[in-house]
């Protein structure tokens, strides 16, 4: 992948506004619904969807201007101590021949045996020397360590140590649909006891999980990770709203005279109610369009709200409902 900060057409000294107004503005302009069925338009959604991930995250863009990972998040081979291989030197493994020593061996590696004058070949010899010093030690083991323990801050060991990683936790969190355009912190608890307050990323779905990376089990040594935390959303159903991809769904409910002559309803929203205009003669099931009280979207947009209406006729002591009555009776008669 090309340079994220490339990709969005921003400096590397750009804030996160700057950042994510460009992230904005491209996934406005390159969304496969805009663009259905172009593969170049979904190539650059998806290019700079992967470049947000890197450059919207403080510490991902952090680990990408060190050099750590790379475009695509991956961590970059850093090498065993500096250039030209392990352990800095000449050759392929790094090593030069020792002054007064034995000759250096195929690739510059010295085969020669530092248990001095007459000594047998001893390959686990080579090639603990060979790893003490790819790993920067000086053959000294730690203090206090047990005998054919690496050597002291370096060896397979202290690898091995910062490649540990704590344990992930898990919760599920039942959400609403106000929850997700609202920008409030939801309280999560995991079976652990631990308790974080979230907040929902734009454009959350059901049955999506959120990981929030070193929120987990503590790592088992002093140079490993933090585990992290996974938290799966359910989205719980609403007794007005229908959710329809990013849009919503609601009926309201029109007099009939309102429908007739035109006027106003209130309909519900997420954030409250709002006053609908109803043409004069409006039918029943016309559908009319709120514009952004729909869902939230990846992009940070707001979809729609699509409101059909459902005619109601007069009760019964509305004298409105008798002139209906008498005026249905004597189209009857006349047919």
């Amino acid at each position: 992948m090309r340079d994220p900060y490339s990709v969005l057409g921003v400096s590397k000294s750009a804030s996160e506004k700057e950042i994510k107004s460009a992230f904005r503005k491209l996934a406005k302009q390159y969304h496969p619904d805009a663009h259905p069925n172009d593969k170049t338009a979904a190539a650059r959604f998806n290019e700079a969807n992967q470049a947000y991930e890197i450059l919207g995250d403080k510490e991902k863009r952090g680990q990408f201007d060190r050099g750590e990972i790379d475009g695509e998040g991956k961590p970059k081979f850093q090498g065993f101590g500096g250039s030209g291989g392990f352990g800095g030197g000449a050759g392929p493994f790094g090593s030069r021949a020792r002054p007064g020593g034995g000759g250096a061996g195929a690739g510059g590696f010295d085969f020669s045996s530092s248990r001095g004058a007459g000594s047998q070949f001893d390959a686990e010899s080579i090639f603990s020397d060979f790893f003490s010093s790819a790993f920067g030690g000086a053959g000294a083991r730690r203090p206090g360590a047990a005998p054919g323990a690496g050597p002291a801050g370096g060896g397979f060991s202290a690898a091995r140590e910062a490649s540990r990683k704590g344990g992930d936790i898990e919760a599920s969190l039942s959400i609403t649909l106000e929850d997700i355009v609202s920008d409030k912190r939801i309280e999560v608890e995991f079976s652990s006891g631990k308790k974080l307050a979230i907040k929902l990323p734009e454009g959350v779905e059901d049955g999506q999980t959120i990981r929030l990376r070193g929120q987990g089990q503590p790592a088992p040594g002093p140079s490993g990770q933090a585990g992290d935390a996974l938290v799966r959303i359910k989205l719980l159903p609403h007794e007005r709203f229908r959710v329809d991809g990013r849009d919503l769904r609601a009926d309201v409910s029109v007099p009939l005279k309102t429908a007739v002559t035109g006027g106003k309803v209130a309909v519900e929203t997420l954030e409250g109610r709002v006053n609908l205009t109803i043409p004069a003669w409006t039918d029943s099931g016309r559908t009319f369009r709120l514009k952004g009280k729909g869902l939230t979207t990846k992009i940070g947009t707001r979809n729609d709200l699509l409101v059909t209406t459902r005619i109601a006729l007069p009760d019964a002591k509305d004298p409105l409902r008798e002139v209906l009555a008498r005026e249905l009776a004597r189209e009857a008669a006349a047919d």
